[in-house]
């Protein structure tokens, strides 16, 4: 069956679908709690400079094995690589995105059920309460699991609707929402007595804190907030026009995530410092810190705080949604072009996929003894893409393209033909074959303890 790829319609919608890709949960979950964790605004100085050094020079990698190839992950790997064995680091990527979704789209039906909870104004009661919410919320066998397969079946529609008119449509519309809501809810919280605290945590350095374990942990944070490794930056690129600068497009793409991240902390920050948390509390920040400090920090105005609880979990959604897109349109693509099948079916394949581990995801959680190597099913899923999959993908695609792809065909396509400037391509080019696997190989060490 012969198909008609798509591309996008403008260079906005591009910029706007790539980013919202990189955009999620990542940016306005784990940044702030990592950011809390390894002393406020060093994290931040480390993590601007990994972006640079590490984060566009390993996005345009992949988009130039995307624009190239033109094609889903696995053959543009093979057609750039030159050789059937880098299919697999393309089909890596594949299986990575299909696992993260399914975990991801986990978390993500947390949301929902927060938002539509903060609607009801079923979020209160101090930080016992919200843990024992949670808790109860989370280990039901039913509830959880439905709202992650719901939250994939809401991502399939808009896959199945194709480039232009799925996935380049919504995320015109999502992610200025997204910017919107986060700057309500940056004033309110700035706004607080007490918030200039957590603004000065965020914006005043004390290089003093900068330690190794702060470096590893911002490379790898800058590593996974811009979705290096899961194929998904080279599949959005093989809907790139010739035309598309990729160094410019990925460092706008860079600059929108950053940006975002950091109001992430603004949001966050300055709310929490107004009643006295110290917003490091891992993973349970947004589901068991939070709650409590939006009520606590407009105690005095209950009604805007809850307008900011509900606003606050609608971003997490809209957040959540922009990254689902982008992973399941990995698999999409993968399975509609390799099997000659409708684009439909190729996302009802995917979807049914993720479905399955989402639900596995979801009763490990306490409903049922679903375990591997330890762990609960959905840590190992998080544990075996952060941790192996996303560093082994993403220090493939740099020796790759550093080192296997002829010289001429990189330059071209820096370059665009040579109707753009090359006067960054020595130096990219030096941080491809060189800086980026030394870091991503720091990563990886520091993720598995040995560093």
């Amino acid at each position: 069956m012969k198909q008609e790829r798509g591309h996008f319609a403008s260079n906005m919608g591009m910029i706007l679908a790539t980013a919202g890709s990189a955009v999620g949960l990542g940016n306005i979950w784990r940044f702030p709690y990592m950011t809390g964790q390894d002393g406020g605004a060093a994290f931040i100085l480390v993590y601007l400079v990994c972006v640079v050094l590490l984060g566009i020079p390993g996005m345009v990698a992949e988009f130039i094995v995307g624009r190239h190839g033109s094609a889903n992950a696995v053959r543009a790997y093979g057609i750039v690589g030159g050789g059937k064995w880098w299919r697999g680091v393309g089909l890596l990527g594949v299986i990575t995105s299909t696992v993260i979704l399914g975990f991801y789209a986990v978390v993500a039906g947390w949301c929902l059920q927060y938002f539509f909870s903060s609607l009801a104004g079923q979020i209160h009661g101090g930080s016992h309460a919200a843990a024992e919410y949670f808790r109860q919320f989370s280990t039901s066998a039913t509830v959880p699991a439905a709202w992650a397969v719901i939250f994939i079946l809401v991502t399939h529609v808009v896959v199945t609707k194709g480039i232009r008119h799925g996935i380049e449509r919504v995320s015109k519309l999502l992610m200025p929402l997204l910017f919107i809501l986060l700057v309500v809810i940056v004033v309110a919280s700035c706004s607080l007595d007490g918030s200039l605290k957590g603004i000065r945590f965020l914006f005043h350095p004390d290089i003093s804190k900068i330690t190794t374990g702060v470096v590893l942990d911002a490379l790898g944070q800058a590593f996974f907030s811009l979705s290096l490794g899961t194929a998904c930056l080279c599949t959005y690129a093989s809907y790139f026009g010739r035309h598309t600068h990729l160094m410019r497009s990925a460092s706008q793409i860079a600059l929108i995530d950053t940006l975002i991240a950091i109001m992430a902390g603004l949001m966050i920050f300055p709310a929490a410092f107004s009643v006295g948390v110290h917003p490091d509390a891992g993973p349970s920040l947004i589901f068991i810190t939070l709650p409590n400090v939006f009520e606590e920090a407009f105690a005095s105005v209950p009604v805007v705080g809850y307008l900011i609880s509900v606003l606050f979990y609608g971003l997490l959604v809209l957040a959540a949604l922009t990254s689902t897109i982008s992973m399941h349109e990995i698999g999409t693509a993968f399975y509609y072009e390799e099997l000659h099948v409708s684009r439909r079916c190729g996302a009802w394949i995917m979807t049914s996929i993720c479905c399955v581990i989402a639900v596995l995801c979801s009763l490990s959680q306490g409903a049922a003894d679903i375990r591997l190597c330890g762990m609960d099913f959905l840590d190992f899923c998080d544990t075996l893409t952060s941790n192996y999959l996303l560093p082994v993908g993403s220090l493939a695609t740099c020796v790759m393209v550093g080192w296997v792809v002829p010289r001429t065909l990189v330059k071209d396509e820096f370059t665009n033909w040579g109707t753009a400037s090359a006067r960054f391509y020595g130096f990219w080019l030096f941080l491809v074959r060189f800086v980026c696997p030394i870091a991503i190989t720091a990563i990886f060490l520091h993720q598995m303890k040995w560093i």
